[in-house]
């Protein structure tokens, strides 16, 4: 965590004005330590979003939603795949209706 928190502070000395995103990738199969590794993140680098990925498995992703609920942080991707293609932009009523099995 010291590391990141230094890349942060240096990206922010040597590029000021400059843009930065911190985006956790969360497994979705990691369950709600999931919860727990974001909290340490987000304390550490002030997180601007998440990815979550491993979603084309028998994990629904609910964490997903818990650390996103909890720590403020909007879903920017969802994984469903291991190609390029298969990153694709979250919709939160697509997820919702998946989580529920009535959809995807």
């Amino acid at each position: 965590m010291n590391e990141l928190e230094k890349m942060r502070r240096v990206l922010d000395r040597e590029l000021p004005g400059v843009p930065v995103e911190a985006l956790m990738v969360l497994d979705a199969t990691t369950g709600q330590n999931g919860l727990n590794q974001a909290k340490e993140f987000n304390d550490a680098l002030d997180l601007d979003g998440l990815i979550i990925t491993k979603l084309d498995g028998t994990a629904k992703g609910g964490i997903a939603l818990a650390v996103s609920s909890q720590l403020g942080l909007p879903i920017y991707r969802i994984g469903v795949g291991e190609s390029i293609d298969d990153l694709q932009s979250f919709d939160a009523h697509d997820f919702c209706a998946a989580l529920v099995g009535e959809g995807m």
